[in-house]
């Protein structure tokens, strides 16, 4: 029997989550703060980790860093509002798994947390050796078939040219873009296009690992060769011999790591931690980046040597916010597949859907994309998607974007009036207004008066902000 720890300071998430994955076939303990969920994640050692990013005494970010130094393999889903997804997705790159929005929806809980644990027995059993000699990945293999970044835009086709054109060589990749672009997918398809097709492909993302971890993912160990290597490891490089190595946030890799990269990129070949014996090697590495490796080289952060060894060619994988011309295309693919997953027969989207996926922005591009599709599926019970079924921020993102609009000001502040000013007679009342007054003003200017996010960094609804700004006067 799995089991699986939920850390949320909500009592009542807590004992839904428990009641619902027990009846599920899982062994759950719950926790209402990190300090409790760090101490029974030693205890229970669960298989899986369930945690709300918003916890009384740390941030669920804390709370997955600690984990992964404790039990690195153990998957995490961070539990958020949708109002928090770009933090969701920075997470993911420190090695969540993935995320789940509220409100939660049990079906949709199911098959997330059954897929992580079925990726992380695959990791399982890889790391042990236990792989064929065909086509191997590591559980960072692309979420996306290569269907899913096919696009007739002008920014495909300029996109696929290139592929094109490096796929057939031997050179080095550097893929750039932002979160969940794709660049997997993308790396996936110059693997696919190359002569080393029918070799493997393997995928590392280097943010998703602890430094104490990360010489032994890639280059292995022997059994015995530190203290918890209680087996022999193959490590990614010799998985992904005669094929494609895929180095996601390659950046994240500490320096003595990097320096023992170079080295075996440039004598192409790789020895175990513990071992005596060289490996030849023969493998075309892809790495990826939201950041500029150059201007990390000259901060000090990436080795330069290293960046010129991977810099043969270069590429810009676009976001989807620049791609709009293909988004219903991807839109459709996902739906096709989460269909299947589902084992629903959703026929498509309305035409307010289709309005509202054109007029968002996902900053969280193709991931995000996906996955509001995956809970708009399961939570529609018609042949249509409807907007009913989506998010509050994308169903209504025009409107929440044109009261923006109309309600940022930028006014110098000496315009604005002190607290003072509106009440001649300080009182202990007046102090308190005086504090909610700075704290209020000291968020809209770090917003840049986007009352939007200043509400949600004030935790207070927008028509209480309203209300605030009114009574002092900020308007």
């Amino acid at each position: 029997m799995k089991k699986v720890l939920v850390v949320d300071d909500e009592a009542d998430i807590c004992m839904l989550l428990k009641r619902f994955l027990t009846k599920s076939g899982f062994e759950v303990e719950t926790a209402q703060n990190g300090k409790r969920g760090l101490q029974l994640v030693e205890e229970f050692k669960p298989d899986l980790v369930m945690t709300d990013f918003r916890l009384g005494d740390i941030t669920g970010a804390d709370l997955l860093v600690s984990i992964k130094k404790k039990l690195p393999q153990v998957p995490v889903l961070i539990i958020t509002g949708y109002s928090d997804i770009k933090t969701a997705i920075s997470v993911m790159r420190q090695g969540a798994y993935d995320y789940i929005t509220k409100p939660l929806f049990p079906d949709e809980i199911l098959v997330t947390v059954k897929k992580a644990l079925a990726d992380a027995d695959n990791e399982e059993e890889e790391s042990t050796g236990q792989v064929s000699t065909g086509k191997s990945t590591s559980k960072r293999k692309s979420k996306f078939s290569s269907d899913y970044i096919i696009g007739n835009s002008e920014v495909s086709n300029e996109l696929y040219r290139q592929i094109d054109l490096v796929a057939p060589t031997n050179f080095s990749v550097i893929l750039y873009g932002e979160s969940g672009a794709g660049k997997e997918a993308i790396a996936h398809e110059i693997h696919n296009r190359s002569h080393r097709s029918k070799k493997p492909f393997v995928a590392m993302d280097c943010g998703a690992i602890s430094k104490e971890l990360a010489g032994s993912e890639l280059f292995g160990h022997e059994k015995g060769s530190f203290t918890g290597a209680l087996q022999t490891k193959i490590g990614h490089f010799e998985l992904a011999n005669g094929g494609t190595l895929f180095l996601d946030e390659v950046s994240n890799l500490t320096y003595e790591i990097q320096m023992a990269l170079l080295r075996v990129v440039q004598e192409r070949k790789v020895r175990r931690i513990g071992s005596n014996k060289e490996i030849d090697l023969d493998v075309r590495i892809v790495v990826a980046s939201n950041e500029r490796l150059l201007e990390l080289a000259k901060e000090g952060k990436f080795r330069e040597d290293l960046y010129y060894r991977f810099n043969e060619f270069s590429m810009e994988v676009p976001a989807l916010r620049d791609r709009k011309d293909d988004l219903m295309l991807f839109a459709n693919a996902f739906l096709d597949s989460t269909n299947q997953e589902l084992g629903k027969k959703i026929k498509g989207f309305s035409k307010e859907v289709v309005e509202d996926f054109m007029n968002y922005e996902w900053p969280g591009n193709l991931r995000e994309l996906k996955n509001v599709i995956k809970r708009a599926t399961l939570l529609s019970a018609g042949d249509y998607i409807e907007e009913k079924s989506l998010p509050f921020e994308i169903a209504n993102f025009q409107k929440l974007r044109e009261m923006d609009e109309e309600f940022t000001i930028r006014p110098e502040p000496d315009e604005l009036p002190t607290v003072s000013d509106l009440d001649p007679n300080p009182s202990l009342k007046t102090v308190a207004s005086e504090a909610e007054y700075d704290m209020i003003l000291q968020v809209l200017r770090q917003v840049n008066f986007n009352k939007s996010k200043a509400a949600r960094l004030l935790n207070i609804d927008r028509k209480t902000l309203y209300n605030k700004m009114k009574q002092f006067d900020m308007q």
